[in-house]
């Protein structure tokens, strides 16, 4: 995500989320999961860098704590994967390690700050199934807001948030940013 204060083709419109409703909303994410996973024997929580790490952290804990037993939680970083980059059929070399844990036959929730196009997620399941195969994928995201180029859609949503494609969502994390809030801000037309 882009940084509105430092970049002055940016205009703030307002916050969507404080901190407060963050937590509230992740909560309630966590009770969404563990009743439709009917616990969290075989769950696992994999975070798409760089802000799904930081989602997929807290909702392991909060579902560690509804369920009182550890939850694992591990990340995938798709750069490289994405079909919208001109890689000349690049793809990195994954280690079998890299999620931190193995994903054969878990129910596998992947998660993501924002679901926006589907690209990213779509990269982020050809990373995932390169890792083994899990017994099902399911998406939460902290916001949705709409656009869908790829049929993906979210098993678990934050907040759906309508947008103009002038429109972006910054989504701010204390382990990244050192604040949680969620911005809507626009791009300032040229000339």
């Amino acid at each position: 995500m882009s940084e509105s204060q430092d970049n002055p083709n940016l205009r703030l419109k307002g916050r969507l989320m404080s901190a407060s409703e963050i937590e509230r909303t992740l909560v309630r994410l966590a009770h969404e999961i563990v009743e439709k996973s009917n616990g969290s024997e075989d769950l696992a929580l994999v975070g798409i860098k760089r802000r799904g790490i930081p989602l997929a952290e807290r909702l392991g804990k909060l579902i560690s704590g509804i369920e009182k037993r550890p939850v694992d939680t591990g990340f995938l970083d798709i750069q490289f994967y994405r079909d919208d980059l001109t890689t000349a059929g690049i793809r990195p070399v994954v280690t079998p390690g890299a999620i931190g844990f193995d994903i054969e036959g878990r129910d596998i929730v992947l998660c993501d700050d924002v679901l926006y196009t589907g690209r990213t997620v779509r990269a982020a399941l050809d990373a995932l199934f390169d890792h083994g195969r899990p017994r099902r994928v399911q998406l939460a995201v902290l916001i949705d807001r709409g656009h869908r180029e790829l049929p993906i859609e979210a098993t678990y949503v934050g907040k759906a948030v309508p947008t103009s494609s002038r429109e972006i969502i910054e989504v701010k994390f204390h382990e990244i940013d050192q604040n949680d809030q969620v911005l809507l801000v626009e791009l300032v037309p040229q000339g």
